[in-house]
């Protein structure tokens, strides 16, 4: 089949799913226009601040796309690209938007908490505290993963090919250009308050300038080493900065960038018209495993992702400024996501061999780039600047959800620490010292590192599973909320119950795999010992949580 086919199916179903279902879904929750958001009735100048409707998808989009709409689609590549993209189109629309739009709908109703709040107000503080402690370990594989990610998508390393030495360092240039740009733009549009037209004009001549001297004048030449240290000196800072000043302006200017990539992608798709080499269907059993339940942890963010609750209730609905805006934010912010997982099973498919079907050596991330750089050849985009531009993309996607994450983390830590009622004038000493900002980060962040170390090819397996599984949490909280608000839930139980089956047979695959080999796998008995660790608890933590929630989901309504 041609990418073209493959393409309009996925546009059709996807503009479908957010008509049908996605207002579908709004209509029978009570999304009210004229209700006052939190944004507005705790406005706070750090995390709630009012925001027009484009920045925050800019931001919800930006920071929930990540590398994993692109690498895991082209991993799970090794079953044939039909099931990768019948579960990117079915779990995207009904698994992953809805719990995307869920998330930000319960949180936007509960004054902008965070979903682990809302366990505590619906099901009970243990629950909270468990699910709390869930996020904190999840954010640490997150950073872990996406860090080393962008560390090596900048890193100038002795050995590499002069094309790749040069690419990576314009790359560095032009994000690290980005970030100095984005807290101008946001001095700039907290005290000009520019329109919308302005706010654009001036989003995409940052933009060109940004790209123009990061392509010509590739300045930044550092190793990938050095790179990690900086990488996470950034995170540091960006999840301390109220986020009209970094947050919000980086992940709206990376929206643009980020949204470019993929209708360029798309429009070299119908140029080019790339044909499909990956075999459709290779079986129910590959080189990594059985179909279920690796190809659903595999795919991950392509399809649902438990991160996006994160943002959808932590950081994004303290931006909503109307009910109205929900829909296109989250639930479309999900579904512009699917589009692009198809363009990389798209890609995949271009590359692989024409006889053997095997995608080429390297990186799904240099896979994809090579892909699209080859769809972008066929409007007249020369090849090293449309490489170096995807690649750029492909690092601004893990680069924003890196800032974001960590913001999650470190709200988690100190969450699980305080309570609503608390008051912060007699708070114990200790306490005031953990849950301090600067603190609490870091407390994040050194075991991230740590973590980092293995490298995000080791834990992208964890990662996955620990990712759904997060999923399952969020769809079993938000059901419970909708239950207390006489609000209907029943399409939040097969989503649920699916996927608590996947990552639970996942994890304990995992750990029992990592058991059986230690010590004889090619990966490192630190990665292994790591696996099985987090595996065991991440496992333990969320079906205690989900007993919880199913006590409270199916027991009789308390009075």
């Amino acid at each position: 089949m041609s990418g073209i086919v493959i393409m309009i199916i996925a546009i059709v179903v996807l503009v479908a799913g957010y008509i049908f279902y996605g207002k579908w879904l709004a209509k029978k929750w009570g999304v009210d226009p004229q209700k006052k958001t939190p944004a507005y009735e705790l406005q706070d100048g750090v995390d709630y601040v009012p925001t027009d409707k484009q920045v925050v998808f800019g931001h919800q989009f930006a920071s929930i796309a990540g590398a994993g709409p692109i690498n895991g689609p082209i991993q799970a590549a090794v079953f044939g690209w039909v099931p990768v993209l019948l579960w990117c189109l079915i779990g995207g629309i009904f698994i992953g938007a809805v719990q995307d739009f869920s998330s930000m709908y319960a949180s936007v109703r509960n004054k902008g908490r965070s979903i682990g709040v809302i366990i505590e107000l619906y099901v009970g503080k243990v629950g909270k505290r468990l699910f709390l402690l869930f996020v904190y370990l999840f954010s640490m594989l997150v950073i872990a993963a996406f860090a080393d990610i962008v560390a090596k998508s900048f890193g100038v390393n002795a050995g590499a090919d002069a094309t790749t030495q040069i690419a990576n360092s314009q790359v560095a240039t032009v994000s690290t250009l980005f970030i100095v740009a984005a807290v101008g733009f946001g001095i700039f549009l907290k005290n000009a308050k520019p329109n919308t037209t302005v706010n654009t004009i001036v989003s995409i001549v940052l933009l060109i300038l940004c790209i123009a001297i990061g392509y010509l004048c590739p300045f930044l030449k550092m190793s990938t080493n050095v790179w990690l240290y900086l990488v996470f000196l950034y995170i540091l800072i960006a999840s301390v900065t109220p986020v009209q000043y970094l947050l919000q302006p980086r992940d709206y200017l990376n929206s643009y960038l980020l949204v470019a990539m993929i209708v360029a992608a798309v429009l070299g798709i119908f140029v080019s018209n790339p044909k499909m080499n990956l075999p459709a269907f290779t079986g129910f059993v590959a080189s990594s495993g059985a179909m279920f339940p690796i190809l659903f942890v595999t795919v991950a963010c392509g399809a649902v992702s438990g991160f996006h609750s994160l943002v959808s209730s932590e950081t994004a609905s303290k931006q909503v400024k109307n009910e109205n805006d929900m829909l296109p934010i989250s639930y479309g912010a999900m579904l512009v996501e699917v589009l692009l997982a198809v363009i990389a099973i798209i890609a995949a498919g271009a590359v692989a061999d024409k006889l053997t079907g095997a995608l080429p050596a390297g990186t799904p991330q240099q896979i994809f780039s090579t892909a699209v750089a080859s769809f972008l050849a066929g409007i007249g985009i020369p090849h090293q600047l449309s490489f170096t531009l995807i690649s750029l993309a492909v690092s601004a996607f893990a680069l924003t959800s890196l800032d974001s994450v960590a913001r999650v983390g470190r709200l988690s830590w100190q969450e699980l620490f305080l309570d609503d009622d608390e008051d912060e004038a007699n708070m114990a000493s200790w306490k005031k010292i953990i849950t301090n900002k600067w603190v609490a980060t870091i407390i994040v962040l050194i075991p991230s590192y740590l973590l980092g170390q293995v490298g995000y090819a080791e834990i992208w397996a964890l990662f996955g599973s620990a990712n759904q599984l997060l999923s399952v949490l969020a769809l079993a909280a938000v059901a419970v909320f909708l239950k207390k608000t006489k609000k209907d839930n029943k399409m939040m139980f097969i989503p649920m119950f699916f996927m608590l089956a996947v990552t639970v047979v996942a994890l304990i695959q995992l750990a029992f795999n990592n058991i059986k080999t230690f010590g004889n796998a090619k990966i490192s008995v630190m990665g292994q010992s790591l696996q099985i660790l987090f595996a065991v608890l991440l496992l333990a933590l969320a079906i205690i949580v989900v007993v919880n929630c199913c006590k409270k989901l199916f027991g009789k309504d308390e009075e």
